[in-house]
Order: structure tokens, then C-alpha cells, then sequence
């Protein structure tokens, strides 16, 4: 098992960049890829990116490609999603998670707390 502390969300203006971390602590010797997860109000939790812990092999969501970039530190045990050119619809509760197998889009078993992004017009 493994815990995850997700930080780094804030205030930023539209056309901002922010960058969050999520520190990774446990078995982090089993895990299999790391993932970045949104929730804005009122809408379902969504798929942004994901990042194989031993390869680095990255995939992403469409509506964030050439904007976010995942990054991974095995070293430190960190995982970091860099957010450019952000609008304000990318404003939502961002989540790391954590699974032991190869995982795309869904079946992370291991979730942070979330950190709010706010992005202004």
C-alpha cells in the first residue's frame, strides 16, 4: 500500500502555469503508474494524465495535451503535473493516484487527498 500527499494548487490567471507534487510514501517499490485525476464542481472525476513509475512511459488527456506534462522523480518518490497555458475551465480539485498494475484512464486503487486549482478569467 501506498500514501499519497497531493500539494502545490493555488490561484493563478488564465495563461498562468502551476505546478503540483505528489509525494508518495509506502511500498513504492510495487508501484506501477502514477496518475493525475480533476473534479470540478458538480462533474465527475476526470482522467488528465498518467506516468509509468519504472519507464516513465506518459499518456495523456486529450483536452491537456501540449499544456501539462508529467514528471516523475523515482529518487524522491515525487510525481509532479506541470500545468501551462491553464483556463479558467481547467479550474477543479486535482488528485494523484496510484496503482501496482499498468493503468490508462481507470482501476487506481491508491488516491491523495486533492489540492483546489483556481484559474481566473
Amino acid at each position: 500500500q501506498v500514501q499519497l500527499v497531493d500539494s502545490g494548487g493555488g490561484l493563478v490567471q488564465a495563461g498562468g502555469s502551476l505546478r503540483l507534487s505528489c509525494g508518495v510514501s509506502g511500498r513504492t517499490d510495487s508501484i506501477g503508474t502514477m496518475a493525475w485525476f480533476r473534479q470540478a464542481p458538480g462533474k465527475e472525476r476526470t482522467f488528465v494524465g498518467r506516468i509509468t513509475w519504472r519507464s516513465g512511459s506518459t499518456y495523456y488527456a486529450d483536452f491537456v495535451k501540449g499544456r501539462f506534462t508529467i514528471s516523475r522523480d523515482s529518487a524522491k518518490n515525487t510525481v509532479a503535473l506541470q500545468m501551462d497555458s491553464l483556463k479558467p475551465e481547467d479550474t477543479a480539485v486535482y488528485y494523484c493516484a496510484a496503482d501496482w498494475g499498468i493503468r490508462y484512464t481507470s482501476g487506481y486503487t491508491s488516491w491523495g487527498q486533492g489540492t483546489q486549482v483556481t484559474v481566473s478569467s
